[in-house]
């Protein structure tokens, strides 16, 4: 099945391509459709063994590409399937312009076949490769909205993102003179004969990975991108897109090279405190609304790289855990804020109030979202972060589990200040014929909402089978 998840978008891709002009509009959404469900369900069916997929295995033996479907990787194209689904159904819906929609469905498959090869690849080498080429998909899906903004939050991006193309490149070469080879279990196996060289080669491939998750000090470029991104683009960056090609990867590698103690721990840990404060303070401080999002993207990501500094064994569940909450989490938010921009032409929280009682779907599914992410019981956030604090405080780490809580506090904050502004309060005038937007809107957001308040009422039940399957 794991070649299936990269050859299934490909040819989606080849066979989109070749069709007339005139057919490849409702093919296009066809297509990802059946991609994105077919990834989401396999995705789910997967741990169960509901489906014997050993009649793929010729397919695989005639690839001769080696993939692992682990926990880890079934995370992350589980929830790379829910945030696509969510972007194409908004985008669906009439966010992105007609000229680009087409070109949207490219992109998204492009990314697909990047996100699906970070989950299972094995060796440094490819795993740089997909990343590009989730990068590069993601770069171009920015200018998708024409205007000048939109090109510098691209141009930032993609500046970035070439640096860190080539400190994970220089890294590459120094494992290779290092050790001979770039897989993950021999990268561990040259970093535990604590070689310098190999050090610092590490720390150039980790740098690339903090550019990419734009953990600071190198954020700046993400509020600008997911800010002047189409709708439906912000809906799929800040779901998964950052997430896979920086986060994701420092998931799987940080267990073998970085957990426990000594400095690669302190590095997590230092820099995941500092995004998290960092990106809560700056959220705090903004009018636009996509623009408090995506700071808050930037301190959730930072509380993901502190967790896997905790405690063996619980880290990588409590990282995973808040991976997923967060995803469903911030790809609804962005769903509602395309609703309100479509609706009302403005994403100004100053210039909003009361809209909870015109558009009461947008607000009821946007408090169920916000007050997850703030980590308030029984939703999902709430058992994620409470992981995070156990699996830093059983790992020592007093300091960092006090730092994770009070900076929960600033992010109930600033989520409470959103709802004020943009849906409690007096209704304003010019607002008094606002209505909710359509299905292509609303269903997204209902439908992330229902996930997290299903985990988070579940989760109890549903964490031992996590614990029982190693994350």
């Amino acid at each position: 099945m794991s070649h299936l998840l990269l050859l299934l978008p490909f040819a989606a891709l080849i066979v989109l391509n070749l069709l007339p002009k005139a057919a490849r509009p409702a093919a296009s959404w066809t297509a990802v459709a059946i991609v994105l469900v077919f990834q989401t369900v396999a995705a789910i069916l997967q741990p169960f063994h509901l489906v014997d997929w050993s009649f793929l295995a010729p397919l695989e033996q005639a690839v001769g590409f080696s993939l692992n479907l682990d926990s880890l990787a079934i995370l992350l194209i589980l929830t790379a399937g829910i945030a696509g689904l969510a972007s194409v159904v908004v985008a669906g819906a009439g966010d992105a312009l007609p000229r680009t929609k087409y070109t949207f469905v490219n992109l998204i498959l492009i990314a697909m076949i990047g996100i699906n090869g970070i989950a299972m690849v094995q060796d440094l080498f490819t795993l740089y490769v997909f990343i590009e080429v989730t990068s590069v998909s993601a770069v171009i899906l920015v200018v998708l909205r024409d205007g000048p903004l939109s090109f510098e939050g691209a141009w930032k991006y993609l500046l970035l993102s070439a640096i860190a193309s080539v400190l994970m490149l220089a890294s590459l070469a120094m494992f290779l003179l290092t050790g001979g080879a770039v897989s993950f279990t021999d990268a561990a196996s040259v970093l535990a004969t604590g070689s310098a060289q190999a050090w610092v080669a590490a720390a150039l491939f980790l740098s690339g990975l903090f550019i990419k998750s734009a953990m600071v000090p190198f954020h700046g470029w993400l509020a600008d991108a997911y800010t002047e991104a189409p709708p439906a683009v912000s809906v799929f960056l800040a779901g998964i897109v950052t997430k896979a090609s920086g986060v994701f990867a420092l998931m799987r590698l940080a267990p073998a090279a970085f957990s426990g103690t000594g400095p690669g721990a302190m590095i997590l840990l230092v820099a995941g405190a500092a995004t998290a404060i960092v990106g809560a303070f700056l959220s705090l401080t903004q009018s636009d609304m996509k623009r408090m999002l995506a700071w808050s993207s930037v301190s959730q990501m930072g509380y993901i790289v502190m967790a896997l500094a905790g405690q063996p064994g619980l880290a990588l569940v409590a990282a995973g855990v808040h991976f997923f909450n967060h995803t469903v989490s911030k790809a609804q938010l962005f769903a509602n804020s395309a609703a309100l921009e479509r609706q009302l032409g403005t994403r100004d929280m100053d210039r909003l109030g009361g809209i909870a009682a015109r558009m009461p779907l947008t607000g009821g599914t946007s408090a169920v979202a916000t007050l997850s992410v703030a980590g308030l019981p029984p939703l999902a956030g709430f058992w994620s972060k409470l992981l995070i604090v156990i699996a830093l405080w059983r790992a020592g780490h007093v300091v960092f589990a006090v730092i994770a809580v009070l900076t929960s506090l600033v992010t109930l904050a600033y989520f409470l200040s959103l709802q004020r502004r943009v849906f409690f309060g007096t209704l304003l005038p010019e607002w008094s014929q606002a209505r909710e937007a359509g299905p292509g809107y609303w269903i997204p957001a209902l439908a992330l909402a229902a996930i997290t308040v299903a985990v988070g009422l579940g989760f109890p039940f549903l964490l031992p089978i996590i614990l029982g399957g190693g994350a």
